[in-house]
């Protein structure tokens, strides 16, 4: 890879901003009388968060292996997705590629920001195709790995990161159920890569809304002036230093999900209205039918909810993986849909 120049691809609104210094940008202490923020005196949550998440951080410093000043954390990964829109692409003018079918937040943040998107689709394996994205001019490429909905880990990122003279963002929102390693092994040998997680998933924690991105120290800088003072709330910050502080937990939903993972595979693959089960390395299974639209609705009348992503991959739906008792319930309606159509069938 040449020699990477970040300054080349940051906008010079962003290179040259001043960021806005808070209250608790200016004292960090925790002890003493605070009247410098215009806060209520009264009340549990009536201080504001620090804007740094320091605790947090150290945390995710801890298990990851990871330095601090490689970390940032965001109000899930949609902000740290804008972000970097905010500040490598400039608006009507530079463009980004993706690389459909694809987690769809890429598309709608760089239609907000006013920036280009080349779509590379994935090719009939769900891969990329290197040689087409290469070929294109852009200042960043987005790629989500596990793939949301089609649940692969995709192959040759590291060509990219090598031949690619622009940001390439690597989504690892379902790393943590995947049985390969993490492209933060990879942070110190490029220094145009960010890699995405998320505590949404394996963590359980959607509703708390916190994302983390790592990246070279120069890039996570740029991120924390882009973003606004107190992003990520008190509330969420200590929701997930509690979940980091019980791994045992953590593990031991992650082993139930897997197990069900493969169980959910099995018992669908018997049911005569699957026709194919794409391989998984995330939480959920891409599951192809005889007719999704007509599934998906019928699903819906027994109030179990899936994902109908024929628009995006034809005749499939994308089927989460729940506790034990919801797996069960979706297997036994799937197979009373068999049994209608087959008592249907016989009628005539």
């Amino acid at each position: 890879m040449e020699k990477f120049d970040l300054e080349t691809l940051v906008r010079p609104n962003i290179l040259g901003l001043h960021p806005y210094s808070s209250a608790r940008d200016e004292f960090t202490g925790n002890e003493g009388i605070f009247l410098d923020a215009n806060e209520n005196p009264f009340g549990q949550n009536n201080r504001y968060p620090d804007p740094h998440q320091r605790l947090l951080k150290k945390a995710l410093s801890e298990r990851k292996q990871i330095p601090v000043e490689n970390i940032f954390i965001g109000n899930g990964s949609d902000e740290a997705i804008d972000l970097i829109y905010r500040i490598f692409c400039e608006p009507q003018r530079d463009r980004v590629i993706i690389c459909p079918p694809t987690y769809g937040m890429y598309e709608v943040s760089a239609n907000i920001n006013n920036v280009e998107v080349i779509r590379v689709p994935l090719n009939d394996q769900f891969e990329l195709d290197i040689d087409k994205m290469l070929s294109h001019r852009a200042q960043c490429i987005f790629v989500c790995s596990p793939n949301n909905p089609t649940g692969n880990r995709l192959q040759n990122i590291e060509r990219l990161l090598r031949e690619f003279h622009g940001i390439v963002v690597v989504d690892e929102a379902y790393i943590d159920f995947s049985s390969e390693g993490s492209f933060l092994e990879k942070l110190a040998d490029y220094p145009n890569l960010i890699v995405m997680q998320t505590f949404s998933k394996a963590w359980g924690l959607a509703g708390a809304r916190v994302g983390v991105a790592y990246a070279s120290e120069a890039i996570i800088a740029l991120m924390d002036k882009t973003k606004p003072p107190y992003n990520v709330s008190a509330l969420n910050q200590a929701e997930a230093l509690r979940a980091l502080s019980n791994p045992l937990e953590f593990e031991r939903q992650l082993a139930i999900i897997l197990e069900q993972r493969a169980w959910l595979e099995k018992e669908l693959k018997e049911l005569a209205v699957v026709r194919h089960i794409y391989p998984s390395d995330a939480n959920f299974l891409l599951v192809e039918v005889t007719d999704a639209n007509a599934i998906y609705q019928y699903l819906v009348d027994k109030k179990v909810v899936v994902r109908n992503r024929h628009s995006v991959v034809r005749h499939c739906l994308r089927i989460t993986v729940g506790t034990p008792e919801e797996n069960r319930m979706v297997v036994k309606c799937l197979s009373e849909k068999v049994e209608d159509e087959e008592s249907w069938r016989v009628g005539r």
